[in-house]
C-alpha cells in the first residue's frame, strides 16, 4: 500500500503563487507516476499535473505556463509550485500515486489540501 499527505493550501490573492507538497510513504518504489488533481464546487475532479517515474510531465491546458511539477526523490515529495493564481484555480487539491500491483492498477488518493484565489 501507498499513502499520500498533501500540504500547503491556504488563501492567496490572484497572481499570487503557493507551493503544495506530497510525501509519498508505504511502497514507493512501486510508485509509477504521481499527479495532482483539483475539485472545484459543483465540478467533476480534473488532473492539472503529473509526473511519472521516469521524469515525463504532463499538465492541464488551463495550467501550462503557471504550474510546474517536480519531485524529490530523496524526500520522497511531489511539489507543485503555482504562480499567476487565478480565481478560477479555486478548489481542493489532491495528491494522487499509481500504483501497479500484480495485474492491477491501483490509485491511492490524499485527502486534499484547499486552495482560495481571491480576486
Amino acid at each position: 500500500q501507498v499513502q499520500v499527505v498533501e500540504s500547503g493550501g491556504g488563501l492567496v490573492q490572484a497572481g499570487g503563487s503557493l507551493r503544495l507538497s506530497c510525501v509519498a510513504s508505504g511502497r514507493i518504489f512501486s510508485i509509477e507516476a504521481m499527479g495532482w488533481y483539483r475539485q472545484a464546487p459543483g465540478k467533476q475532479r480534473e488532473l492539472v499535473a503529473a509526473i511519472t517515474r521516469g521524469g515525463s510531465t504532463n499538465y492541464a491546458d488551463s495550467v501550462k505556463g503557471r504550474f510546474t511539477i517536480s519531485r524529490d526523490n530523496a524526500k520522497n515529495t511531489v511539489y507543485l509550485q503555482m504562480n499567476s493564481l487565478k480565481a478560477e484555480d479555486t478548489a481542493v487539491y489532491y495528491c494522487n500515486a499509481v500504483s501497479p500491483e500484480g495485474r492491477y492498477r491501483y490509485d491511492y488518493w490524499g485527502q486534499g489540501t484547499r486552495v482560495t484565489v481571491s480576486s
